[in-house]
């Protein structure tokens, strides 16, 4: 099964392959920015609403990278005629 996932990765047209790649760094950039902020709220804890906005990028960031990941397969497997 997981070499099947592999495959499959490997098997990604460049376009598609290199839009997956700009979004995950797009994706961990925001997971930094969450975590820079979070840390801020841990060390100087000044209102509940920096934690609120640390948690919310953090979630953002993975819903992000989990939609990069589902886009970039479906629109791979409708480029190559298999949906």
């Amino acid at each position: 099964m997981f070499k099947k996932i592999i495959g499959t990765f490997k098997a990604l047209d460049s376009l598609t392959f290199k839009i997956m790649k700009y979004g995950f760094k797009f994706c961990f950039s925001i997971c930094i920015l969450s975590t820079i902020i979070l840390i801020t709220y841990n060390l100087s804890i000044l209102s509940p609403f920096m934690y609120y906005i640390g948690i919310s990028l953090f979630r953002l960031s993975i819903v992000f990278c989990i939609e990069f990941i589902i886009c970039g397969l479906i629109v791979d497997s409708i480029k190559k005629q298999l949906i």
